[in-house]
Parts: structure tokens; sequence; C-alpha cells
């Protein structure tokens, strides 16, 4: 048996016991309401800081958290939810969290949905949003001296493109990326896929789920670097990187095999793994309160990538 933190094992045998069916068998709507009750019962209150809501050009929402005193550079995040379900509000409390201890804008973007807009429209409107900061619009409050795309599960499958396709090529440089247990191989079916298939709320037929609603139409573009960022011909001049997985996570060789290739290609990384950890924790703080400590240590790292940058 694998190692599972007690407060981790506690909420898996919480969510074991709850009537009703499975997120793979229920309708994108009904999925977006269960991530959305879930979120509300288990992560912890956004606690004080300035928000604004804001219309990217495009008609992409987006929200903008500003702390006291904010620095140059902007946080731009892509929430999870498999392409599928999340939304500002499910990533709320965890966009203000990252802001205050950054002491950085951070703007949360509200992207196209499967199966309603399927692959690639995800990637288009977070890689429009980035290139809209970038340009330091006034909505933002102040100069934008750098980008950092990041996101967690299928949101740090879009940082991951959005930083492959724009950098090099924006007015404020991409000075780092922050990949939150991401999905990086739409073809993976083996290793932690399988060994941790059932059982620790990411399931593999939840991937099977979300990818089916999302690649709708585009199965043939399974290895397209915006669909698998780990099959890009190259990742040779990408910024720094951290890269969280989780240990019980279906995606977490997913998340190591991309820390890996990016090392090969010459990028500076940071890796950090969570022992005995689910997929899903950052948005899961109050439930598991082990997770909070997991995302101090991560922006700790940021901090520190971005200090040597």
């Amino acid at each position: 048996m694998p190692f599972v933190r007690p407060d981790v094992a506690n909420l898996l045998a919480m969510l074991a016991a709850q009537p009703g069916p499975k997120l793979s068998e229920i309708t994108p709507a009904e999925g977006r309401a269960m991530m959305s009750g879930m979120t509300q019962m288990l992560e912890r209150p956004r606690g004080e800081i300035t928000t604004a809501d804001l219309v990217i050009p495009g008609n992409i929402p987006a929200r903008l958290y500003t702390p006291a005193d904010p620095a140059g550079p902007v946080l731009v995040y892509y929430h999870g939810g498999g392409w599928v379900i999340g939304d500002l509000d499910t990533h709320d409390p965890l966009c203000a969290e990252i802001a205050r201890q950054l002491g950085m804008r951070v703007v949360s973007i509200d992207y196209r949905m499967a199966p309603e807009a399927p692959f690639p429209a995800a990637t288009e409107d977070c890689i429009a949003a980035a290139r809209w900061i970038a340009g330091s619009p006034a909505e933002l409050g102040g100069a934008v001296t750098g980008l950092i795309p990041a996101g967690d599960s299928a949101g740090g499958n879009l940082a991951a493109a959005v930083t492959r396709e724009l950098h090099g090529t924006l007015a404020a440089p991409i000075i780092a990326q922050w990949l939150i247990y991401p999905a990086t191989d739409m073809t993976e079916a083996e290793g932690s896929m399988a060994e941790f298939a059932d059982g620790y709320l990411l399931t593999k037929d939840s991937m099977d789920w979300f990818q089916g609603h999302y690649m709708n139409g585009a199965e043939n573009r399974l290895l397209h670097p915006w669909a698998s960022p780990l099959h890009a011909e190259t990742l040779d001049g990408l910024p720094p990187t951290l890269v969280f997985t989780c240990g019980l996570d279906p995606l977490r060789d997913q998340g190591r095999a991309y820390a890996s290739r990016l090392i090969e290609h010459g990028v500076r990384v940071l890796y950090r793994e969570a022992a005995g950890q689910i997929h899903g924790c950052f948005t899961l703080r109050q439930g598991i309160p082990s997770a909070h400590d997991d995302l101090n240590a991560c922006i700790t790292d940021l901090k520190l990538l971005l200090a040597n940058a």
C-alpha cells in the first residue's frame, strides 16, 4: 500500500461514504456543480484582498487580485478542472493566497471550456489573455514587467502550452512558469495512471471523461504540443520552471516526465513532490490542512526561482 497522509485518508474516507454518481457518470453541467460544491465545502476562505472582475478582449472573463504594494511581474493563473469544470470561483481562495504571499498581482483566466468549446479553444483564450496582460493594460493598475504562467491540472497543461508558444515574443517577458500537478501527455495510460486509477479522488475514468469532452473531434491531435506538451519537438530556451506533483496522483508521472524533459533541454527546474498527497489538493486546503503547507513550500520555491532567474 502506498503512503497516505492521515488528513488525506480522512478526506478520502469521507468522500467514499457519500452517495451519488461518479463524475464520469454525469453531465458536464452536473460536474461543474459538483466541483463548485466540493470547493465551497473543502477549501479555505479567501481572506482579505483587493479584487476586480475584468473582461479581456475576445470576451474572456478574468479576475485581478492586487495585494498591497504589488511587485511588477504578474502571475497569470489558469484554473484546473479537466478543461470541462472549474471557474474563477472554485480557484478564488487559491489565487488570493498566491497574490498575498508573492506580493504580486494575479490574473485568473476563465477560458472557454468543453464540450461547448473543445480543443483548442481553451489554449487560444489563454494565449490571448497572456498577450493582453503583457501589454500592461490600464485595467491592471500599473506596468507589467514580466509574466509567470501558472495553473493546476488542466491549467498546468495550458500554462505549459502558453509558455512554450509565447516565450520570447512578448513585450513583458515570461520570467518563469509554475506547473501544478499538470496534465502533459494525452496518451499516457500506464505508470501512475494505472497505479492510482481509482480511490484517490481523481480517477482514470474521470480523466477519460475529461479528455473525451475536450478532444472531441480532435482525437487525431492528441500529440499536438498544446494537447500534450511532453511531446513538443523541443523545449529549448524555456524560462525557469517550478513543477509540483502529488504522490497519489494519476497525473504524477506526467509531471515527473515533463520536469525531466525540461532539464534535458537545459531549462532550470525546481521539482517538488508531495508524498501521500492527492490531485487537486490546493483547492481542498480546509479538508486537507497539510495541503496548505505544500502550497507555502511551493511559493517559497517560486520566490527562490524568481530571485535567481
